[in-house]
Order: C-alpha cells, then sequence, then structure tokens
C-alpha cells in the first residue's frame, strides 16, 4: 500500500525533498492540484512514463499532460510557440486552462503519444508549484485514477483506486475537485476546445476557431 504523507504535518522542504528523490528515481507519486489529484513523474524518465500507463490501466495511445511553474519553462516545451499561447497562458496561468500545442523535440514521443502535440498547464496550486520547481522540471499532470473511473479530490480516494500500484501520496487536503482543467488545442492564433472544464466558453470565445 502507499505511505500517504499528510503535507500539514511536516516541513515542506522534506516533503518536497522526499517526493522529488522518489520522482528522480523513476516513482510515481500522487500528489493534489487545483483540480484533482494527479500521478506525478519525470516526463524525461520513459519507464516512468510507461509506469503511469500501467497504474491507470491506460492505453499508450493518449498523451499525457504535462504541470509547469513558470511561462518560460512552458515556453521551452513548446515547437515555435504562437503569440496566442502567451496571450492565453498570461490571462488564464495558473488556473485550469490546458493548452495544446506542437511539442518540442525535448519531449518524448511517449508523452505525446506520437501526435507530436503536448498538453500544457501551470496550476495554481502552491504545493504543485513547489514540487515542479523543487524537480527543476515539467512533471507529469495526468489523473490520479484509473481509466475509465472518476477523478480523486482527495487522498482517501486515490488510496481506493490505486494505492497499492504507488509508493507515495501526498496528501494535501481536497483537491477542488469540482471541474476538471478545460482543454483547448491551438490552430494558429485560433483555439478549439478539446474538453470543458474550470474555464467557461464563454471566456475563450474571442479567440474560438
Amino acid at each position: 500500500m502507499a505511505e500517504i504523507l499528510k503535507v500539514n504535518d511536516f516541513e515542506l522542504e522534506y516533503v518536497l525533498e522526499y517526493s522529488t528523490r522518489l520522482i528522480l528515481s523513476g516513482k510515481v507519486i500522487a500528489f493534489p492540484t487545483d483540480t484533482y489529484y494527479g500521478l506525478g513523474a519525470d516526463p524525461f524518465n520513459l519507464a516512468a512514463v510507461t509506469e503511469i500507463f500501467r497504474i491507470k490501466g491506460r492505453s499508450s495511445d493518449r498523451p499525457i499532460p504535462l504541470l509547469v511553474a513558470s511561462l518560460d519553462q512552458a515556453a521551452d516545451l513548446v515547437a515555435d510557440p504562437p503569440q496566442l499561447f502567451f496571450t492565453l497562458a498570461k490571462k488564464f496561468w495558473p488556473g485550469p486552462l490546458t493548452l495544446v500545442v506542437p511539442a518540442s523535440r525535448q519531449i518524448p514521443l511517449k508523452i505525446t503519444a506520437n501526435t507530436g502535440k503536448v498538453g500544457l498547464r501551470w496550476p495554481r496550486s502552491l504545493l504543485a508549484e513547489a514540487l515542479i520547481t523543487a524537480l527543476g522540471r515539467p512533471l507529469t499532470g495526468t489523473s490520479a485514477n484509473l481509466s475509465e473511473r472518476p477523478a480523486c479530490a482527495t487522498a482517501v480516494e486515490v488510496e481506493e483506486q490505486i494505492g497499492g500500484s504507488v509508493p507515495l501520496i501526498l496528501d494535501g487536503g481536497n483537491a477542488a475537485g469540482e471541474r476538471p482543467s478545460t482543454v483547448v488545442e491551438l490552430r494558429g492564433e485560433r483555439v478549439r476546445i478539446l474538453r470543458p472544464g474550470g474555464i467557461a466558453e464563454s471566456e475563450l470565445e474571442d479567440y474560438l476557431a
């Protein structure tokens, strides 16, 4: 069973050191974001990425989104980002908007499911931001649940679904857990909504294709 670490019971420095050590050794952990709990792994470690698919029971033809902690970090992951990328990021980040963009060459094809595209998001979560900053690299951000099962808003829900498959669950209390992030694909200077979520369509109407 997973170790559940109640973040408020420990110094943040210890939580980050312990978590990053596991992630950099190729492990996958669960942690809260501003939407639901996510599965955090090193996206540049293919064995760790493969483990995410195993944990979720997810087919490898579905891409894995990445979480970042700054706009600069995100821009480095995009191949020739259009101006709209920066416009939307500055308007809605940190927050529940995932931008699907052409992936830079540094991102493994396994992350993009061979699509050449990657979903990027900067979550409005101090713990997630601190974890990404401590790692010094983006973090995988797919939801911490079994495929086709509900996303998890608490550490207990994560434990019930996948507690036997991850070594650590960071219990940061209840995630917002009301809606997932809105996912939009950038097509030049327009966007197409792939999944509705925390950012309403009305907020994006000026950019819709």
